[in-house]
């Protein structure tokens, strides 16, 4: 249990340090460094042998590189214009949609009515609603139901983590050319290369290593709900780092997808 909120926190936290330095480097800057850390976690973990790779292997690996770069992008774009909170439960949606559409109870009809009640209240009409930011979010969310399922076919076609390990390197070269711009363009500051590689750490090296290791002592159900958590750690974070202060219907629309997700997962023990 520890190490799964050490999991969740550390990955949100690192979420709020990288958006500390948003306005030297932008979210693309940030993401790209990020995409850097995590290429190099990987490859140190998953050691894969890329010349041994047949089509039928690369393929998927090629379209999980693609989903995992706009993924990031796309959520820390929308963490810039939403917040950290808002940004996180949209992304939610993306393995909830999963969970849910996997079965045919009742229950999971009205957990489904449930999150979108909820999302019902996060992207309601007001003046001051960012619809783009909204709109990031969900792309976020489409990219994060991609990499579940890219990553079972990965995960059947190539032994323990080289098809992660190939995906976070082509997806790392691929922000070479932005990470190059964004230096020229802005010139970083060391506080902001450090919070950059900060998040990249939080984010990527800590939640990967320590979920590795929580699977291998809990049933994968168990995380799953575990996970639930995420949303209103995301908030917490937003809320205590950045300032990012959520108003009561806010507050409800995230409860109200987190226990969506976790009566649907608790159902199925």
């Amino acid at each position: 249990m520890a190490t799964m909120f050490g999991s969740g926190l550390s990955n949100q936290t690192g979420a709020a340090v990288g958006a500390l330095a948003f306005p030297v480097l932008g979210p693309l800057g940030v993401v790209a460094v990020r995409q850097y850390v995590a290429a190099l976690v990987l490859l140190a973990v998953g050691r894969p042998r890329l010349r041994a790779f047949t089509w039928r292997q690369w393929w998927p690996v090629l379209l999980l590189a693609v989903v995992f770069g706009t993924m990031n992008l796309s959520l820390y774009s929308a963490v810039d214009r939403i917040g950290l909170g808002l940004a996180v439960t949209l992304e939610f949606l993306g393995p909830l949609t999963i969970a849910l559409a996997a079965t045919r109870r009742r229950l999971d009809s009205g957990c489904a009515v449930l999150a979108a009640a909820g999302v019902i209240v996060l992207m309601r009409p007001r003046p001051s609603a960012d619809y783009a930011g909204m709109a990031l979010g969900l792309v976020a969310a489409c990219c994060w139901a991609s990499y579940i399922l890219l990553n079972r076919v990965v995960g059947r076609r190539i032994p323990g983590a080289q098809g992660a390990a190939a995906a976070a390197s082509v997806s790392a070269l691929a922000f070479v050319p932005a990470g190059i711009v964004v230096v020229l363009r802005h010139p970083p500051t060391a506080g902001a290369v450090l919070c950059a590689v900060t998040a990249g750490v939080l984010s990527s090296a800590v939640p990967y290593l320590a979920d590795l290791l929580t699977l291998r002592r809990v049933p994968a159900q168990t995380f799953g709900l575990f996970m639930s958590v995420n949303p209103v750690l995301a908030a917490l974070v937003g809320q205590v780092v950045l300032g990012q202060g959520l108003g009561t219907a806010e507050w409800a629309g995230i409860g109200a997808v987190v226990a969506a997700n976790a009566v649907s997962l608790a159902a199925k023990g």
